[in-house]
């Protein structure tokens, strides 16, 4: 009886270890076709932690479901640069210590402090890149180092683009079309930036983000904005789509994973956040990706054609890249206005 007693013991606690093993998850929100699922496979058969994942399509999709309801429900989001700070001044973020990752060393010493995250509290660089434009050249072979592709096009590409259905890059890199600055307040200025989208709106044929590729890579649409790895995907499969540097400038942006605040798995948070820190995963993502990691160590393990990528190498007499600024409330107010307007 003693020798049945122990057996089922030892059962209850196989059992109860299983069923522990089982619960533990992590909860992801992250942007659409931006991590190869053999990665999470890897994650979970190294860990045991299960992996749920749910998608957005854009830096303010991401902040309104959170804000609508969404914190509490998962772990770690992907948010760019800018939307990083706004979620940190509306306390939509957890903070950990260096300590608790064991790969924190392995940040890029140009990433760590950040002026969005200072000494990374409460996120890790993920991926950092370029938006711009594509242009197919089978269907118009003039120039295309210039914004005047998007918002004042040539008649080849009229009835024939696609805007990235995402109000900060694209009303930025309108702002840089018409030598704004990004957080103006002149209502001038504003009116004149909301015209000139308007009067644009007129030959463009959508706005898709998730399809942003698919779309060129289709023929469906001729020029479109872009982000620059997302280009490189799509010009893999119609090799006249060429990425464009334009004179007036584009947006650069860095991706990270954030620790949110009320995860209810906080210690799969970390795990996941410092698997990814290594460089054969950062790597993984950026092979799969095409953009370009903030982790040292990575060269090794990168797919050669990254190298010479014409997506990754922006031309040597190409502008600097400019981020996006996070305006104050009352200003971000008015281009919010605009972008509703724009969407009608």
């Amino acid at each position: 009886m003693r020798k049945i007693t122990m057996t089922l013991g030892a059962a209850a606690l196989a059992m109860s270890f299983a069923q522990s093993a089982a619960a533990e998850k992590l909860t992801v929100y992250h942007w659409f076709e931006y991590i190869p699922q053999e990665l999470l496979n890897e994650f979970t058969a190294e860990t045991g932690i299960e992996v749920v994942m749910d998608t957005y399509d854009s830096n303010e999709a991401l902040f309104a479901n959170l804000k609508a309801g969404g914190l509490g429900s998962y772990d770690v989001a992907v948010p760019g640069d800018y939307m990083v700070k706004i979620m940190n001044d509306e306390g939509m973020l957890d903070t950990f210590s260096p300590s608790e990752l064991k790969n924190f060393g392995n940040i890029m010493d140009q990433w760590v402090n950040v002026d969005f995250d200072m000494g990374r509290k409460s996120s890790i660089p993920y991926q950092w890149g370029s938006t711009s434009f594509m242009v197919d050249r089978n269907v118009y072979s003039g120039d295309i180092r210039t914004t005047d592709i998007i918002f004042n096009p040539p008649s080849e590409l009229k009835g024939k683009i696609n805007i990235l259905d995402t109000a900060g890059e694209t009303l930025a890199f309108a702002s840089l079309h018409m030598g704004f600055p990004q957080c103006s307040n002149d209502r001038a200025q504003l009116k004149e930036l909301s015209k000139m989208l308007e009067t644009a709106k007129a030959d463009w044929a959508s706005f898709n983000s998730d399809g942003a590729k698919d779309v060129l890579a289709s023929g469906d649409a001729a020029a479109g904005m872009i982000w620059n790895g997302f280009g490189a995907k799509a010009r893999a499969e119609r090799g006249s789509l060429e990425y464009s540097y334009p004179d007036q400038g584009y947006i650069v942006w860095m991706d990270n994973v954030v620790l949110l605040k009320d995860a209810p798995n906080r210690d799969a948070a970390l795990k996941f956040m410092d698997f990814l820190l290594e460089p054969e995963n950062a790597a993984a993502v950026t092979n799969y990706a095409r953009y370009t990691a903030g982790v040292k160590g990575v060269e090794a393990y990168l797919d050669p054609e990254l190298v010479t990528s014409p997506e990754n190498n922006p031309p040597a007499d190409a502008p600097a890249g400019t981020f996006i600024e996070v305006c104050a409330p009352e200003t971000q107010a008015l281009y919010d206005a605009i972008w509703t307007q724009l969407k009608k």
